[in-house]
């Protein structure tokens, strides 16, 4: 976990862009990225399955076997670690550390503070190697409570979370004040309409996640493209050339 910890440093938030299969984690290795997520969204819909409803652990495990090895710090989204019994969580975190994962990223869904507090203890004692970034959702599903927040991450960094993760947080005022209260990294998901990059590093954030951004965009892209030749126009923008995603295998 060090190498991964270690990217989480004062001044120089690491950027975390987020995977949904093989060729798009492998083409973002190739763009300099140390290290890569995976976005549960991306892997839901790519199998065609309900993203947050614990459909795809399956799914997931199978993405991190095939990434786990790859010459880069792989951090999973596991959703809300795909049950609610600790003791199975902690299991799926054990096999996800065993086949190279370095992070997991576990959601409460606005769920009991104190069943997600246990998930995180359980898998800091089952995979204790693994670097915990604890998401609670009160700003990204729920009223953006700043006490009921504080009480969530508090929670979670008493059970052993590495990392503080309040995705829908675009406030500066209140980012800065939950960076300043913890002594482990905050993490916030990047807004295009929110802080820029350099912006959240002043507000104390050290990991900003991208999400499904990606795996939106690229489906953008190919709505896009495909209505353009419908439409007798030439489509814009980039993309890489087949011999180039071939060699992604």
């Amino acid at each position: 976990m060090t190498a991964f910890a270690d990217l989480h440093r004062a001044g120089l938030p690491l950027l975390l862009p987020c995977a949904w299969d093989h060729a798009s984690a492998s083409a973002l290795a190739g763009q300099g990225f140390g290290a890569v997520g995976t976005t549960s969204l991306g892997v839901a819909a790519a199998a065609g399955l309900p993203d947050g409803a614990s459909a795809t652990r399956d799914e997931t495990l199978r993405l991190a076997l095939t990434l786990g090895s790859a010459p880069f710090l792989l951090s999973v989204d596991a959703e809300g670690g795909f049950s609610d019994d600790p003791d199975e969580v902690g299991e799926f975190a054990r096999e996800l550390a065993a086949v190279g994962a370095v992070g997991i990223n576990l959601e409460d869904g606005t769920g009991p503070a104190d069943r997600h507090a246990a998930k995180i203890a359980a898998v800091r004692s089952a995979a204790p190697g693994l670097f915990v970034n604890a998401r609670t959702d009160t700003y990204w599903s729920g009223d953006g409570d700043t006490a009921e927040t504080m009480r969530r991450l508090e929670a979670y960094r008493e059970a052993g979370a590495d990392g503080l993760f309040v995705p829908g947080l675009t406030d500066p005022a209140r980012i800065g004040y939950l960076a300043a209260r913890f002594d482990v990294p905050l993490n916030v998901l990047y807004s295009p309409g929110g802080p820029a990059l350099a912006h959240l590093a002043d507000l104390g954030v050290r990991r900003v996640s991208l999400g499904s951004l990606l795996y939106r965009r690229a489906l953008g892209a190919a709505l896009e493209t495909v209505a353009d030749i419908r439409s007798g126009r030439t489509p814009g923008g980039t993309a890489p050339t087949y011999g180039e995603v071939a060699a992604l295998t």
